[in-house]
């Protein structure tokens, strides 16, 4: 699966979008639609929004991009005054229509809709005794065991009701919900995914990153803290603590590869992050060379990061084809062999006999890497120097990104020697946990699980 490019990368799972209109006359399916197109980056296999009027809520969502779901006739049909949407990379629960969000339900306050971006570590047996007091479950996801744990709870009120509802589970989560008065947002205890406040006017959103703010017209206010619920309706925004004081644990991989350049998590520019990675690694692991090329379009930042502190010049060492979507038909073995660049090419006239320093966000499988350097050197480059802007990835994650098995990565199988021999570079480093600590700007509030195996939250042996 060399040449997809994607394959040989972890996945982020999902990406979520509310919105509530306060007043404001907001076409709130629309936004949420530009809210998930900006957010597609985290999923493209399924997305979903639904919406809410006084008397009903409606939900539409299928398989495939955004843009793929809907068009103007969908989002004519589900115009609301709120709305939730989701974007999703199947990682409990496998790929089908039933497992897409948001997931929608009637329970004793009325109806309900939920999407959510993570994976939680006790949802089997949270499910076990639900289906044990008789609750019916027509999905594999984690959101519907979210679901029925709040319609549990009804009784005492939506607010109780999923306060004890996210008391009960563990992982990690971002959660919009929308109920026929309110959009709730939550954030897990840990903060390991990441979650958003704006603001259109008087009306308000809440969004996995603020790239979604910004391709919305809404305004950032904050980051919704880790263990806090944000309840929005006619009144305002109530902020509610759900969990004593736990070490704040953002996801790493947050700002080495998922999230978009352009958006801020926590008051770090992702952007910025990757820059200074690309000037640590240098710093760490400098080399005599001609050029520095960036795998598009993750290890570019890093890339320039890396030419600005060796005064090596940046140059486009390699085009991708921006065009092979998920329908893309994949080439067979024998077209692999045949060495069908479909996804990126080299550049021969920038290459073609210059020591090249090849920057890369990370290496999990090693299939891409080796598939690049091959790539470039057929080009004519003399040498190539792979230089990887995160530590080496021995462990897999347990909150919701697609990684594989440990034995299927490279980093716990093989030493760096090992690994530079496998892909055929010319020398291999990659930036040390403190560099990369040093590039956020902070020495704690990350998780690193998979580069180090210590996890926020006890997880299940992988």
């Amino acid at each position: 699966m060399g040449d997809n490019i994607n394959h040989d990368k972890f996945h982020e799972e999902c990406g979520v979008y509310g919105i509530i209109s306060r007043g404001d006359d907001l076409d709130v399916a629309r936004l949420t639609y530009y809210g998930l197109y900006a957010l597609q980056h985290r999923g493209q296999e399924s997305s979903g929004i639904a919406t809410c009027t006084p008397n009903k809520m409606t939900c539409y969502k299928n398989m495939g991009l955004v843009s793929e779901v809907f068009d103007e006739e969908i989002l004519d049909e589900i115009k609301g005054s709120s709305a939730i949407g989701h974007v999703r990379y199947s990682t409990a629960g496998e790929s089908t229509l039933k497992n897409a969000q948001p997931l929608l339900s009637t329970f004793k306050l009325g109806e309900i809709a939920i999407a959510h971006n993570g994976n939680l570590v006790n949802a089997d047996v949270i499910r076990e005794l639900l289906e044990e007091c008789g609750c019916v479950f027509q999905t594999s996801i984690d959101s519907e065991v979210i679901l029925n744990l709040i319609a549990r709870g009804a009784k005492k009120g939506i607010e109780k009701a999923v306060v004890d509802a996210v008391q009960a589970i563990k992982g990690s989560y971002g959660i919009v919900i929308l109920t026929k008065d309110e959009l709730i947002g939550v954030r897990d205890p840990n903060g390991i995914r990441p979650l958003c406040l704006g603001k259109i006017g008087n009306s308000y959103v809440i969004a996995s990153e603020s790239c979604a703010l910004d391709a919305t017209g809404a305004e950032f206010i904050r980051n919704v803290e880790p263990g806090e619920i944000i309840i929005v309706n006619k009144d305002g925004v109530k902020s509610i603590n759900f969990a004593e004081k736990i070490e704040k644990a953002v996801c790493a991989f947050e700002y080495i590869y998922f999230a978009r350049p352009d958006s801020i998590i926590d008051n770090i520019s992702v952007y910025n992050s990757r820059i200074e990675a690309g000037k640590i690694l240098f710093d760490e692991a400098p080399v005599d060379a001609d050029i520095v090329v960036g795998v598009p379009d993750s290890g570019i930042p890093a890339a320039i990061g890396y030419s600005k502190a060796s005064g090596i010049p940046y140059e486009i060492g390699l085009i991708k084809n921006k065009y092979t979507g998920r329908t893309f038909i994949s080439p067979n073995q024998e077209m692999r062999e045949k060495a069908v660049s479909v996804k990126l090419n080299a550049l021969k006239e920038n290459v073609y006999g210059k020591r090249v320093v090849l920057i890369d966000d990370s290496i999990v499988r090693g299939t891409t890497s080796r598939r690049l350097i091959d790539i470039l050197k057929k080009a004519g480059a003399k040498e190539v120097h792979f230089r990887v802007s995160s530590p080496p990835v021995k462990y897999p994650c347990y909150f919701g990104i697609d990684t594989p098995y440990r034995k299927e990565l490279i980093g716990a199988v093989l030493d760096t020697e090992s690994i530079r021999e496998k892909i055929g570079a010319d020398s291999l480093a990659y930036i040390s946990i403190d560099g990369l600590l040093a590039s956020l700007g902070q020495k704690n509030g990350f998780c690193l699980g998979c580069f180090n195996g210590v996890y926020p939250i006890s997880a299940p042996i992988k």
